[in-house]
């Protein structure tokens, strides 16, 4: 593994012109984990962030912020020459996170990126991109996001009709029946997607331009998978233990505007659609001293 340790947060607007232009070139993951020591918060930008997800405004920053101080470090990752995929062709199909212990806006820590675990999948590959946040070289905090590359003859043989780059995972009939009972109804309104985009740095356009998303199979945009993952965290603020690991799965998409129902119980979690109670995430939350300490750091 090469280490390459950054003197600043990459740029954004770089990692979106490779996006768009570049080809990949490579056979395998890289091998290849990006560091960023002495990471501090913005604290404007964390209120912001607060405010777009639903989070009360306190020092402890939400389990789901340090995703977004990683993301242009994963992006300038997944953009690179040597990705052996487009960045616009993936999609991100499930996120974990593990919080060992709560970080606050007065931390200063290191943040690192790897992309790992190449696997074969019914619709193509996925990998894992790993980002853990670091105090004294301990880690503190550890995200896990699993992305889907579709493969043309993959899609074919399961019967999709949805375009790449759409954010549909696949449903099951059990994935409706079993959904907790709803808790609270959320009234989702259109300006979500780019309220999220800004905030978070994911200017990806099926979430922030209609006719964009029309050009990628959706009727409209729609609401970013780390969005609702981190509205369903903020309902539960003041309920989550101190050290917890919460795993999700992203389902359906939330077209905008969008009405949903948001349901936890017994450390399970969704958000389905009010009309039909069609899944649009679903995930468990654990009391850290309860979950496997090394499943994080595969």
């Amino acid at each position: 593994m090469e280490f390459l340790v950054l003197e600043q947060t990459p740029k954004l607007f770089p990692s979106y012109r490779a996006a768009v232009l570049r080809r990949p070139n490579g056979a395998s993951l890289p091998s290849r984990e990006l560091r960023l020591p002495n990471v501090t918060v913005d604290v404007a930008h964390l209120a912001q962030y607060n405010r777009v997800c639903g989070f009360r405004l306190r020092d402890e920053l939400p389990a789901t912020y340090p995703h977004v101080l990683a993301f242009p470090m994963a992006l300038s990752l997944m953009t690179a020459a040597d990705f052996p995929f487009p960045a616009l062709g993936i999609v991100h199909v499930a996120n974990e996170i593990q919080v060992l212990r709560p970080l606050r806006s007065s931390d200063a820590f290191s943040l690192s990126v790897r992309a790992e675990a190449l696997r074969p999948h019914e619709r193509g590959r996925q990998f894992d991109v790993v980002a853990t946040a670091s105090i004294a070289d301990s880690p503190v905090w550890i995200g896990r996001s699993t992305y889907l590359r579709r493969d043309s003859d993959s899609t074919r043989a399961v019967g999709s009709t949805r375009a790449v780059g759409s954010a549909q995972s696949s449903i099951n009939k059990s994935d409706i029946f079993d959904l907790p009972r709803a808790t609270a109804v959320w009234r989702v309104p259109r300006r979500t997607g780019t309220d999220y985009a800004r905030a978070s740095g994911d200017r990806n356009p099926i979430h922030t331009s209609r006719l964009l998303a029309r050009a990628f199979g959706f009727k409209s945009t729609i609401a970013h998978g780390m969005w609702t993952k981190a509205r369903c965290l903020a309902a539960l603020e003041g309920r989550l233990p101190a050290k917890f690991a919460v795993s999700v799965q992203f389902k359906l998409p939330i077209l905008l505007p969008a009405t949903v129902e948001f349901a936890a119980n017994g450390g399970q979690i969704a958000v389905h659609d009010r009309r039909t109670g069609k899944p649009h995430l679903t995930g468990t939350i654990v009391d850290h001293d309860c979950a496997d300490p090394d499943e994080g750091a595969r």
